[in-house]
């Protein structure tokens, strides 16, 4: 093998698919990135036998040909080499190494055979559909806080993605829920959506997707089946497993009953929060909100070192309210919130909340309340 290749764009493909390799491996070939030179394109792989990205990027290729060196080094290898220079990657003749050379610098890497890679069969997909990157990244970007970091409930460990019945009209939904708070975001379904099987998406395979899909202007081609996801963003497919587990039925902890309405200034609110939470041992601690006519007072009790309160004009008429949250939780909600003002709808102190977002119906959340 024998390619030349601008380091802008080896440097730029290395990026998205070095980070799928784990750092720490007891198999020596998931270490390593898959490098196949062919036609006009140099094509990578990387993989952790769960999730693989594949991208493919101009270059010449004088000779064909393919071999797997080490992810993190090569990357770093290009990371620090000069900007505008043409890097050439050649195999020896006996496949045991590949040099990296540009300019003056020149380096040699041990390499493992392509035949021992391995290879993330996607099998058949029975579910083939484009969304648009924008609409993909609004899914991800409002459910991906509330994924459980619980391995226990390893069925929480990602978005639960499914297509759904609402107003007339078939959505294509995202939930994320760890038990103290659930997010949920729809858009309009796409073709060939209906009937899909319920998927649930790893958190790292959302992480990877949420980073692809950013800044891009393009539909995302994704295909399903009951156990693989893969998606075709432009030169970079992504294929993953899915977790093989049945989400709970969500539904049934979104309140309907809550009456009490609070609208309140979405800035205002968070940066008060974050004041006062500032006197809170560790972010787990509770915040008490206490709500009257037109007025919400925010406070935080530490025994080891104080207590602070904080004051914002609500639009709030109902029955006099004392509800306690955890801080972190309701500064990942409103930051989630576009609109001015942020709705938040009560039952009472031990139930849970709704908040929704005036600018827009497309996302719901809910808050399990803390004793305080």
């Amino acid at each position: 093998m024998r390619i030349t290749i601008e380091r802008a764009n080896l440097l730029k493909s290395l990026n998205h698919v070095h980070r799928v390799v784990e750092r720490r491996n007891t198999i020596p070939i998931l270490s390593n990135v898959m490098l196949k030179g062919d036609g006009a394109n140099l094509e990578m792989k990387a993989t952790d036998l769960d999730l693989e990205i594949t991208e493919s990027t101009p270059a010449q290729v004088e000779q064909a040909g393919g071999t797997t060196v080490p992810a993190h080094l090569l990357y770093d290898i290009v990371r620090k080499l000069p900007d505008g220079s043409e890097v050439l990657l050649a195999t020896t003749p006996d496949g045991a190494a590949m040099t990296v050379a540009a300019g003056r610098s020149k380096f040699s890497l041990q390499c493992l055979p392509v035949s021992d890679f391995p290879d993330l069969t996607a099998g058949t997909f029975s579910h083939t559909f484009k969304l648009p990157a924008a609409s993909l990244k609004m899914l991800i970007d409002r459910t991906q806080f509330a994924i459980s970091t619980e391995e226990t409930r390893y069925y929480l460990n990602g978005i639960f993605m499914h297509t759904v019945e609402a107003e007339g009209d078939l959505k294509l939904r995202a939930v994320a829920t760890d038990g103290h708070r659930l997010a949920r975001a729809d858009v309009t379904a796409p073709s060939g959506s209906e009937g899909m099987p319920g998927i649930i998406v790893p958190r790292k395979t959302v992480g990877e997707l949420q980073k692809l899909v950013d800044g891009l202007d393009a539909d995302v081609l994704i295909e399903i089946s009951d156990a693989k996801i893969r998606m075709t963003a432009g030169p970079i497919i992504l294929t993953s497993k899915l977790i093989d587990g049945t989400f709970p039925d969500y539904q049934r902890v979104i309140p309907s009953g809550n009456d009490k309405e609070m609208r309140i200034d979405t800035k205002s609110f968070q940066n008060a929060v974050d004041r006062v939470s500032t006197i809170s041992s560790e972010r787990g601690r509770a915040v008490k909100l206490a709500l009257s006519d037109g007025q919400m007072t925010l406070t935080v009790n530490n025994p080891d070192s104080g207590s602070a309160t904080d004051e914002v004009p609500a639009g709030y008429d109902s029955d006099p309210l004392e509800i306690g949250f955890n801080a972190k939780y309701l500064l990942d909600i409103t930051s989630q919130l576009s609109g001015e003002q942020a709705i938040f709808l009560f039952s009472d102190p031990g139930s849970p909340t709704l908040v929704r977002d005036t600018a827009s119906d497309d996302a719901l959340y809910v808050l399990m309340p803390m004793r305080v």
